[in-house]
């Protein structure tokens, strides 16, 4: 199987990235919900961020499909689309709870909010707005199905060619894959980072982005059950 080079993988994942994120900003504009100044002034109106995903996620898949169209080359087994493990499917759902829960911990006793105020506001106003089954699934399905084809998918399958580039590869897909989530604070960015860990090490040790999707679905439902659990009973 042909497999793009280092730079032209990071080439294709930036063009990706940027087309999607244009087509969505231009979607959101078209549609009349924002103008340059909402984008700066409310960023994560939950509508806006809804909108974001569902139009960003399937334009970035598609150009990582024509890149690996370009080559010829089977998309699932580039993508690694396979069925993990049973023992792989455990040990991910393990260390994920693991990962929670000690997330959690340090951030209550450290004096940090467990949830993030984009998460408070962009469910806030979806909610208001009626949109709030669209950010459902935007962060639930969308986002980490998109993600998860482009950093565990895509740049993953280019980059990491022998045993000794794995875990280099898995640092620097980790720091891309946390630099992507502005919308956080530093302990929102580090948290983003371990997690792109764990997401990396689940698709080296599994072979299958499938189960990195999977994992990462269940993270942020479990966000989205913490922001409504603090929205409705705590605030």
């Amino acid at each position: 199987m042909k497999i793009w080079g280092y730079w032209a993988t990071l080439g294709w994942a930036v063009l990706a990235f940027v087309v999607s994120q244009l087509v969505a900003t231009l979607t959101l504009v078209w549609l009349g919900f924002v103008d340059l100044t909402t984008l700066v002034t409310a960023p994560f109106d939950g509508a806006v961020v809804a909108i974001s995903v569902f139009v960003a996620n399937p334009v970035m898949i598609g150009i990582v499909a024509l890149a690996i169209a370009v080559l010829r080359a089977p998309i699932a087994e580039y993508l690694a689309l396979n069925r993990p493990a049973a023992r792989d499917l455990g040990l991910g759902l393990a260390c994920l709870v693991v990962l929670i829960a000690a997330s959690d911990a340090s951030l209550y006793f450290g004096g940090y909010p467990v949830v993030t105020p984009f998460q408070i506001e962009s469910y806030t106003t979806a909610s208001a707005q009626g949109w709030v089954w669209a950010l459902w699934l935007a962060t639930v399905i969308l986002a980490p199905a998109g993600e998860e084809t482009l950093f565990r998918g895509f740049l993953f399958r280019g980059w990491v060619r022998t045993p000794r580039t794995v875990w280099l590869a898995i640092l620097v897909i980790s720091l891309l894959f946390a630099a992507l989530h502005v919308q956080y604070d530093w302990t929102g960015l580090l948290q983003v980072f371990i997690v792109g860990l764990l997401l990396g090490w689940m698709r080296w040790r599994s072979g299958s982005t499938l189960l990195t999707f999977l994992l990462h679905a269940l993270f942020n439902l479990e966000g989205t059950l913490e922001t409504v659990l603090k929205i409705e009973f705590f605030s």
